[in-house]
């Protein structure tokens, strides 16, 4: 079964850190180009980072330069997405998507999506 199953979204106060997980099955992270994206109350979706072949394309977006990394474990066939220096501003369900043929970015269109998972920067 083909399928992304994100993790490690929560509550987090300004300046802080929280790191996202996406774990693939069915198909194989470094093969694929992979992005994770987030959506803000009332907002579109927004691509904030992508790899892909094998981390030789990379993109993310200005708002998170400096401050956000992503990586990916092939042994775990997982993707993280670093998140430093949090503001409320970043506040948003983030959710990972592939392309699993894909070998550029951002990751427009996507074959295959996650469920998503809750950021919430709040004092």
């Amino acid at each position: 079964q083909v399928q992304l199953v994100e993790s490690g979204g929560g509550l987090v106060q300004p300046g802080g850190s929280l790191r996202l997980s996406c774990t693939a099955s069915g198909f194989t992270l470094s093969y694929s180009a992979v992005g994770w994206f987030r959506q803000a109350p009332g907002k579109g979706s927004e691509a904030v980072f992508c790899v892909a072949a094998s981390n030789v394309v990379t993109y993310y977006a200005e708002p998170v330069k400096g401050r956000f990394t992503m990586s990916i474990d092939n042994g775990r066939n997982t993707a993280y997405l670093e998140m430093n220096r949090l503001k409320p501003e970043d506040t948003a369900i983030y959710y990972c998507a592939a392309d699993k043929s894909g070998t550029t970015c951002p990751v427009e269109p996507y074959d295959v999506r996650g469920q998503g998972t809750q950021v919430t920067v709040s004092s």
